[in-house]
C-alpha cells in the first residue's frame, strides 16, 4: 500500500510539473587559475543589460536569474576580469569562463579566495562539496585521515591495535554509507574497514558528501548518505606534483604525480604513493605498539580522452596496491614466561575502470554515460592466535541516459546497474578453533528512473525509483524523494525520504573482533549470511539553511535533522564479556541526528566554522533497548582558518586551528575496565597547521594533532591469549601528540 501511495504521489508531481514553462536561466561561472584549471568564481555580478534585474554567483560559481522581458543580453562583471556579454536565445543554462584583464590598474592581481567546504542554495539534495584545499588541512595522508576538519563526518578509532580510523555519518557506521569513487562503488565488503586508507589524499580533486538516502542512480545500499570521491584528471592536473611528509611517530610518506598532455584529445597521468613506518612507539606504556609498523605502495595510471567537437569524453585507469601492517607487543625481552602477541595484516588490491560519456553537441541536455569497473581485494591476516583471510572479486557496470520532458525544467535519468561480487572468508571463531570457510556470490541487476523538476526560483524536487533483481536478497523496490523550497534568496529548506537495504558482511565489517579474545556466535553459521537477514531501513529528515550579513560580512546557519528507522538490522552484541553475538533485530532500532552549523566570514582572510551535534542512537539488544556503544551523545566542533594577503610573488602564510569536544560514550561491559559507571569521560582535541607558501609552485607545512596529548587510560584489557583480552573498547586516542612536517612542489 505504501508503495502504491508513493508511486501515485510521484506521478502527480510529474504530471503537475511538466506543465510549467521556463522562467529562469542558470549556470556556473569559472575562471582559469595559474595551472590552467577551471575554478568556480563566486561574487560575479550577473544582470540583464540596461536593467536592474541581476544576481551574484554563489560559493560554487552557481547563479540563477529571472528571464527579462526587455533585454536579451546577459552581462557578467567581476573586478579584475573582462566584462562579458552573452546573447540570450532561450537557453536553459549558460556556463561561462571569465577572462582575467591583462592591464587593470597597473596590473592589480585579483585573488578570489574560494571556500574549501561549499554548500549550495540551488541543489535539491543536501550535498556538501569538499575541495582538495580542505584536504590539505589534514596533511596526512589518506581519505580516512582527512575528515578531522570536516563537521559532517565523525572519526573514531576502531581498536587499540591497528591504528585504523572509522568514519560515521548521522550516528551510523561506515557500512551504512555509500562510498564511491567517481560514482563507482568502491569501499564495500572486504575493503570496508581499511579501504578509505587506500586512497591517498593528494589524488583527490574533490569530495561530495550527501546526507540522507541519496540518489537511486547510485544503487540501493545507501542508508545514511554517500561520500563520492572525485580523482584528479590528467588533463587539468599539474604536470608534476610532489608531496613529502614525515611525523614524530616515525611515519614517512611520498606522493608523486606526473601528467602529460599527449595531444589536444589525449592525456595520461601516473600517480605514486608510498609510506613506511619502522618506529616502535608505545607512548602509553602498555607494551603494545601504538601504531603498526607498516609499509605500503600504491600506483595508479590514468588515461583521459576528450573530443569537444563530437561531445565525447572517456577515462581508463588501473591501480595496484600493496599494504602490510605489523601489530602487537613491542618488547619481547619483557615477556620471559610466554611468547609475545603478534599480528599482521597484508592486503593486495587491483582496480581497473573504464568510463565513457557522450553529450549531443546540438542537443546538450541529451547525454549518455557508461562505466564499468573490476577489483580484486585480497587480505591475509592473523591476530595473535586468530586468523582472518578475505578475498572479494567485484564487477560493476552502469548505463545512464539523461534527457528532458518538454523543457529543461523537467529532466529525467534512466538506466541500469549490474553488480557481481564473489566473497570468500576464512576465519576462526576463537583461538585457532572452530574454523569457518565461507563463500558466496552476490549478483544484482537494477533499473532506475529519476525525475527532477527545477523552477530555478522557489521549488525543485528529485523523485526516483529503482527495481532490483538480487539472487540472494530477492526482488525489491527502492523509492527516494528530495524536495527543496527557497522562500527567500538566502534561505533554503530541504526535505528527503528514502529506503535502503544491504547484506551485512559481518566479518569484514567487524574485523576489530579478531584483536580480542571474544568468541563469535551466529544464528546459523552454515546458512547464507550466517543466518542473518538483509538490513532494511528508511531515512528521512530536513535541512534548513539561512544566510545573513553582519557588518557587510557573509555568514550562514544550517540545521540538519535526520532519522534512520530500521525494519531489520544485524545486531552486533558486545554486551557479554568474552563473546560477540550476531543476531537479527527484534524490536526497535533508530538513529536520530541533529546538527547545527554556524559559519561566519570575519574578514576576507578569516573564516570561522562551528558545529554542534547531538545523537540519539539506540537499538534493541537481548538485554534491552540500549544506546549504541562508543557513540558520543554530543559533539562540538570549531575550525578557524586565516591567511595573510598574497604578495606579488604569490607568497603568503596560512593558519588553521581545529577544536573538537567529544561527549560521553556508553562502554560495553568489561570487568577490567576502569570506567565502572559504564561511560567514558568527555575530552577535547586540538589540531593546528601552519603553511608557508613561497610561490604557487612551492610550500612547506608544519602541524600537530592532539596537541594537548589526551590519551585513553588502559585501552587494552586482559591477557592477550585469554578470553578477557579486548582492544575494541576505544573511545579516545591511544597515543599522545603527533607533529608533522612536509613540503609540496607543484610545477
Amino acid at each position: 500500500m505504501k508503495k502504491i501511495i508513493l508511486l501515485s504521489f510521484l506521478f502527480f508531481l510529474f504530471s503537475f510539473s511538466v506543465t510549467y514553462s521556463q522562467n529562469f536561466v542558470k549556470g556556473i561561472i569559472y575562471y582559469e587559475n595559474s595551472s590552467g584549471r577551471k575554478v568556480p568564481l563566486s561574487g560575479v555580478s550577473v544582470f540583464w543589460e540596461n536593467t536592474s534585474l541581476g544576481t551574484l554567483s554563489d560559493d560554487s560559481g552557481n547563479y540563477k536569474l529571472t528571464i527579462s522581458d526587455s533585454s536579451k543580453r546577459l552581462l557578467f562583471k567581476y573586478l579584475g576580469f573582462r566584462d562579458q556579454i552573452i546573447q540570450f536565445n532561450n537557453q536553459s543554462s549558460i556556463n561561462i569562463t571569465m577572462i582575467e584583464e591583462e592591464n587593470v590598474l597597473d596590473e592589480v592581481v585579483v585573488n578570489k579566495k574560494q571556500k574549501t567546504i561549499q554548500k549550495s542554495y540551488f541543489k535539491t539534495q543536501n550535498i556538501t562539496n569538499v575541495s582538495s584545499e580542505e584536504l590539505l588541512k589534514a596533511a596526512c595522508c589518506n581519505i580516512s585521515e582527512s575528515f578531522e576538519t570536516n563537521p559532517s563526518i565523525d572519526v573514531n578509532y576502531s581498536n587499540a591495535i591497528t591504528g585504523t580510523k572509522q568514519v560515521k555519518m548521522l550516528g551510523l557506521e561506515s557500512p551504512y554509507l555509500s562510498i564511491t569513487e567517481e560514482n563507482i562503488p568502491m569501499i564495500r565488503g572486504a575493503s570496508q574497514i581499511y579501504g578509505l586508507s587506500f586512497i591517498p589524499g593528494t589524488w583527490v580533486e574533490s569530495m561530495q558528501i550527501t546526507k540522507g538516502s541519496g540518489s537511486v542512480v547510485n544503487g540501493f545500499e545507501s542508508i545514511s548518505g554517500q561520500i563520492n570521491v572525485e580523482l584528479r584528471k590528467p588533463y587539468s592536473d599539474s604536470p608534476f606534483y610532489l608531496n613529502v611528509y614525515s611525523n614524530n611517530m616515525g611515519r614517512n610518506e611520498v606522493n608523486l604525480h606526473s601528467n602529460k598532455i599527449i595531444n589536444d584529445k589525449l592525456s595520461t597521468g601516473v600517480y605514486l604513493h608510498a609510506n613506511k613506518n619502522n618506529n616502535k612507539v608505545d607512548s602509553n606504556n602498555d607494551g603494545f605498539l601504538d601504531n603498526p609498523l607498516s609499509s605500503a605502495t600504491n600506483l595508479f595510471n590514468r588515461w583521459q580522452y576528450i573530443n569537444p567537437t563530437k561531445g565525447t569524453v572517456g577515462f581508463f585507469g588501473y591501480r595496484f596496491m600493496n599494504d602490510k601492517k605489523e601489530i602487537g607487543e613491542i618488547n619481547d625481552n619483557k615477556l620471559p614466561l610466554r611468547k609475545p602477541w603478534k599480528g599482521e595484516i597484508h592486503t593486495k588490491r587491483f582496480d581497473s575502470s573504464f568510463k565513457y560519456g557522450y553529450v549531443n553537441p546540438k542537443i546538450p541536455y541529451q547525454s549518455l554515460g557508461f562505466q564499468m569497473a573490476f577489483s580484486n581485494h585480497d587480505q591475509k591476516s592473523f591476530f595473535g592466535e586468530r586468523n582472518l583471510d578475505l578475498n572479494q572479486k567485484s564487477f560493476y557496470s552502469s548505463l545512464i541516459y539523461n534527457s528532458i520532458i518538454g523543457s529543461t525544467l523537467n529532466k529525467i535519468k534512466v538506466g541500469f546497474n549490474i553488480a557481481y561480487d564473489d566473497y570468500n572468508e576464512y576465519f576462526d571463531r576463537i583461538f585457532n578453533e572452530n574454523f569457518i570457510n565461507s563463500s558466496r556470490i552476490d549478483k544484482s541487476f537494477g533499473s532506475f528512473f529519476e525525475y527532477s523538476y527545477d523552477s530555478l526560483d522557489k521549488i525543485s524536487l528529485v523523485a526516483g525509483i529503482r527495481y532490483d533483481f538480487h539472487n540472494n536478497l530477492g526482488n525489491f523496490l527502492t523509492p527516494r524523494l528530495h524536495l527543496r523550497y527557497q522562500p527567500f534568496e538566502k534561505s533554503v529548506l530541504r526535505l528527503s525520504v528514502g529506503t535502503g537495504r544491504k547484506a551485512s558482511n559481518v566479518i569484514s565489517e567487524n574485523q576489530n573482533i579478531f584483536a580480542t579474545g571474544r568468541k563469535l556466535f551466529f544464528p546459523n553459521e552454515n546458512e547464507l549470511y550466517y543466518g542473518l537477514k538483509p538490513e532494511k531501513a528508511v531515512n528521512y529528515g530536513f535541512s534548513f539553511r539561512q544566510g545573513f550579513y553582519i557588518n557587510n560580512r557573509e555568514g550562514d546557519i544550517t540545521i540538519d535533522y535526520y532519522v534512520t528507522d530500521f525494519d531489520n538490522q544485524v545486531v552486533v552484541d558486545w554486551e557479554t564479556q568474552g563473546q560477540v553475538s550476531f543476531y537479527n533485530l527484534e524490536g526497535k532500532s533508530y538513529a536520530k541526528s541533529l546538527q547545527i552549523d554556524l559559519e561566519y566570514q570575519f574578514s576576507d582572510n578569516f573564516l570561522m566554522k562551528s558545529t554542534y551535534k547531538n545523537f540519539n542512537v539506540k537499538k534493541q539488544y537481548k538485554s534491552g533497548l540500549l544506546q549504541n556503544p562508543l557513540t558520543p551523545k554530543s559533539r562540538f566542533f570549531t575550525n578557524l582558518e586565516t591567511s595573510t594577503n598574497l604578495n606579488d610573488k604569490g607568497a603568503q602564510w596560512k593558519f588553521d586551528l581545529t577544536y573538537n569536544w567529544i561527549g560521553k560514550q556508553r562502554l560495553p561491559f568489561h570487568e577490567l575496565s576502569i570506567k565502572k559507571n559504564g561511560y567514558s569521560p568527555t575530552y577535547s582535541l586540538l589540531h593546528a597547521q601552519i603553511t608557508k607558501v613561497f610561490s604557487e609552485k612551492f610550500e612547506i607545512y608544519l602541524g600537530g594533532e592532539n596537541i594537548g596529548s589526551y590519551k585513553q587510560d588502559k585501552p587494552i584489557l586482559g591477557d592477550p591469549f585469554g578470553t578477557d583480552f579486548d582492544t575494541s573498547i576505544v573511545y579516545a586516542p591511544i597515543h599522545g601528540s603527533l607533529f608533522y612536517l612536509g613540503l609540496r612542489l607543484n610545477i
